[in-house]
């Protein structure tokens, strides 16, 4: 027994000073003036328990450019000023197919926005089990109004951070902090995978009401937890066209005559996407082409 007692005494002085060093190496969190100068973080997960590190240039994007969505941005855009105005707000998700411009909606906020005291703290996925370190972090952050910023949020079975992100939204003892609104972006609009198995769970009741089986209902119970669930959808042909028109306008390459529409439709149609992304693209390779055709200026 005294063994034993020897040997945990030496693990806990073992743990006691690998937390020391660690802290010893963590960087401090940003301070005020940290907050004051830059308009956009990442949170890094790792050993230290996680740090926010500031992205000095983050990639900015025009809200004027996002076309064939505007419903979605004028709402995103709204829920946006509330909070900045300090008025009753919702977290935010945006859904739908890849290319429609979901993360390029939450750039251009703080493009028009980070003049005004935005900020953006982009977390990834597989950190979200640290987001309650991340809330208290910007909890300390004053005044500064903060979007906490997942792209591209899915979960598959037994992933780490679905419960943090379900009590963070709606549900945990601890309120989330007054100045934080977080705003995800998914290509699923219920967050994760559903199965045949699951859609057969549900059924009618004894008074002929639709009732989902459980597993249906977890799966919604993260998704309900946004209140602004914003569709991004694909565009028709003629709103692609419009797109490629208005990219083709920006780089100068000229007019959009019928040869243009032609090669514009032709890639769509390789790449199976009619899309925002797939005409910024496009118009890219177009104007790259013709530059390096006329050679040096």
């Amino acid at each position: 027994m005294g063994r034993i007692r020897r040997l945990l005494d030496r693990v806990e002085r073992v743990l006691e000073r690998t937390e020391s060093l660690l802290g010893a190496v963590a960087p401090p969190p940003p301070s005020s003036a940290d907050f004051a100068r830059d308009a956009a973080f990442r949170w890094e997960g790792g050993a230290t328990g996680g740090r926010l590190v500031a992205i000095v240039d983050p990639v900015l994007f025009d809200l004027d450019d996002l076309l064939g969505v505007d419903e979605a941005v004028e709402a995103l855009e709204r829920n946006t000023r509330q909070f900045l105005g300090g008025l009753p707000y919702n977290n935010v998700l945006l859904h739908g197919e890849r290319g429609t411009g979901k993360s390029s909606a939450v750039r251009g906020l703080l493009a028009r926005y980070g003049d005004q005291g935005l900020k953006i703290i982009e977390i990834g996925r597989a950190d979200l089990a640290q987001l309650p370190k991340l809330l208290t972090a910007l909890r300390c952050a004053g005044s500064h109004l903060c979007l906490v910023f997942c792209d591209d949020l899915s979960f598959g079975p037994g992933e780490m951070g679905y419960r943090e992100l379900k009590a963070a939204l709606d549900g945990g003892l601890e309120a989330r902090p007054e100045n934080v609104c977080i705003v995800a972006t998914s290509n699923r609009r219920h967050l994760l995978p559903e199965s045949m198995a699951e859609n057969l769970e549900a059924g009618l009741d004894e008074r002929g009401e639709l009732r989902l089986g459980e597993g249906l209902e977890e799966k919604l119970a993260l998704a309900d937890r946004f209140g602004l669930v914003l569709g991004f959808y694909r565009v028709d042909q003629e709103g692609y066209l419009a797109i490629v028109a208005h990219y083709l306008e920006q780089a100068g390459v000229g007019e959009f005559d019928a040869e243009l529409r032609k090669a514009a439709l032709r890639w769509a149609l390789d790449r199976g996407s009619r899309s925002g992304r797939t005409a910024r693209q496009f118009v890219d390779d177009m104007a790259g082409r013709r530059k390096l055709a006329a050679g040096p200026s």
